[in-house]
């Protein structure tokens, strides 16, 4: 099971025959305690006990390698926790509409994760409602709310900026910007204070990018060009805006690679050295206290890619499309089915019903829903016509009884409604522009097929949008014989347990192969308990 021809002798260790490891599993397998590699005579033995001592002392036998103990809280950049109030540098990304749920973000702060409430595209509230939740549950953290960056729906941004100012949220994590606006900068400086001598950032910002000219605003201070309006309305104090130029807009920034959801399909390995480098050149230059914290998330879905992050040099990573098919996740027992079911290539991109307009796309699950290809056709049409009516009257009626299941005056009857309560003045804007108007036409496809998913509803499964990426496909390889490949057992707190102790474990054998040994491949993989 275990060549140690070319190890190389480090000393002794005094161990008893009856501490030696029956298994070599078991050993590797006990991250509390060190793992020795013994040789006596011919035979190899690993063991969790002994007492170093010189090579060739009375009693003892060939120490080959050793390993430490490593505990999961170990992994990852120990100020992670410290600054968010966290056990290890684990963090439960959000997904919008609530997927990342009021009960998710519960059972993860309990056990001590940081997770981000899904906040992205419910309305006020919905939201207030899990924020109620979530605070009375963990009235001490940790935990997270989303701000998503809402280009064409300005009012839904501020309006949750106000509402988590007025219940004291403490960390965002904000998604999907492409530039910074008034309002990410309003939370951030709204929450400056100084204490003994030094400038404070109350409000904490976990930012998520996939651009480097994105992460670099955030690992900046905050422009001035919004700080003077935010004094002159009375939002921020004219300390807070002259305190804002010693800290930088975020505490941490998320690297997000090939994720569900907004992705560029980014490499991580690629993509991560090359906002860390980003990170070490600003430090450099701003010389702040604390320095900006990076994380990798994207393709987060096995103990390898845990280790192979870290090791890279991420402080901590995140975990999104593994969390979906979870059942703590707020989606459908049947969009969970369709997840555990996925393989790496069973995703697809597709419009986004957020930025539809600027041709932005998202990664969906393909396998089990048509979704992705009808979207696509809708973004063509639009892409190609002036208005709805230019549509030919024979693909319009292809579009309303396989795409909407309605007449399209009837879809606009449904935009009216809905943007009177969520946002009037983009209501005005199609009013008043033809091609806007067929923008919030189309949208509406888009942003009930997510809702369709989440409440399973009968007659609409080919058009359920998924979010997901290639780590759920991997997930589903890596558990498969395990109890986590049956879908109720899949927990979020359980799953973040497996994948830390597999990268703990993957890290202990690997100082092992450093030090000279080989193994057998069925100790060279760590498998869920």
């Amino acid at each position: 099971m275990i060549n140690a021809q070319k190890a190389q002798i480090q000393g002794g260790l005094q161990a008893k025959p009856k501490e030696w490891a029956a298994e070599p599993a078991s050993a590797l397998k006990n991250l509390d305690l060190p793992v020795y590699v013994l040789r006596q005579g011919q035979a190899v033995h690993l063991s969790n006990c002994g007492t170093l001592v010189a090579a060739g002392a009375k009693g003892s036998v060939e120490l080959l390698a050793q390993a430490p103990a490593l505990d999961t809280s170990r992994l990852g950049d120990a100020r992670f926790g410290q600054r968010f109030g966290a056990t290890h540098a684990y963090f439960a990304g959000s997904m919008a509409n609530g997927i990342s749920s009021a009960e998710m973000v519960i059972a993860l702060g309990k056990a001590g994760y940081l997770a981000s409430f899904g906040a992205g595209g419910l309305e006020t509230q919905a939201v207030l409602a899990g924020l109620e939740q979530i605070q009375a549950a963990l009235p001490d953290g940790p935990y997270a709310v989303n701000l998503i960056h809402s280009p064409n729906e300005a009012a839904l941004e501020s309006g949750a900026v106000d509402l988590f100012l007025k219940r004291g949220v403490k960390i965002i994590e904000a998604s999907a910007y492409l530039d910074l606006t008034a309002q990410v900068v309003r939370y951030r400086v709204a929450g400056l204070a100084m204490e003994g001598g030094r400038v404070v950032a109350k409000n904490q910002v976990i930012a998520k990018v996939s651009r480097r000219e994105v992460a670099e605003r955030f690992m900046r201070p905050a422009p001035e060009r919004f700080l003077g309006p935010l004094v002159e309305q009375g939002l921020i104090t004219a300390e807070q805006a002259s305190w804002a130029a010693q800290v930088p807009m975020a505490d941490a920034v998320s690297v997000e690679a090939d994720s569900g959801g907004h992705t560029d399909n980014r490499p991580l390995v690629n993509l991560l050295p090359s906002l860390i480098a980003l990170r070490n050149e600003i430090q450099a230059e701003m010389n702040y206290p604390e320095p900006i914290l990076i994380g990798a998330g994207g393709g987060i879905g096995t103990p390898e890619a845990v280790l192979g992050a870290l090791s890279m040099g991420a402080a901590y990573i995140v975990t999104g499309s593994v969390n979906q098919a979870c059942v703590e996740s707020g989606t459908s027992d049947h969009v969970r089915t369709l997840l555990a079911q996925a393989a790496m290539a069973d995703v697809i991109m597709a419009p986004a019903s957020d930025m539809f307009e600027q041709g932005v796309k998202l990664q969906v699950l393909r396998r089990g829903t048509l979704f992705a290809m009808r979207a696509q056709k809708l973004y063509e049409w639009y892409s190609n016509c002036a208005n709805i009516d230019e549509i030919p009257s024979a693909e319009r009626e292809k579009l309303e009884k396989q795409i909407f299941q309605k007449p399209l005056e009837q879809v606009w009857a449904d935009c009216v409604d809905f943007f009177n309560r969520r946002d009037p003045a983009e209501l005005a804007k199609a009013q008043a522009n033809p091609k806007k108007k067929m923008a919030l036409i189309f949208r509406w496809y888009l942003g009930q097929s997510s809702h369709w998913a989440k409440a399973h509803t009968p007659g609409r499964e080919m058009d359920y949008q998924i979010w997901t990426g290639p780590a759920m496909g991997a997930f589903n390889d890596w558990v498969r014989g395990s109890s986590l490949e049956v879908v109720a057992n899949r927990k979020v707190v359980a799953v973040a347990e497996e994948l830390l102790r597999g990268a703990a474990y993957l890290a202990r054998l690997r100082m092992l192969e450093w030090q000279g040994l080989s193994f057998d491949p069925a100790l060279a993989t760590y498998r869920p308990r």
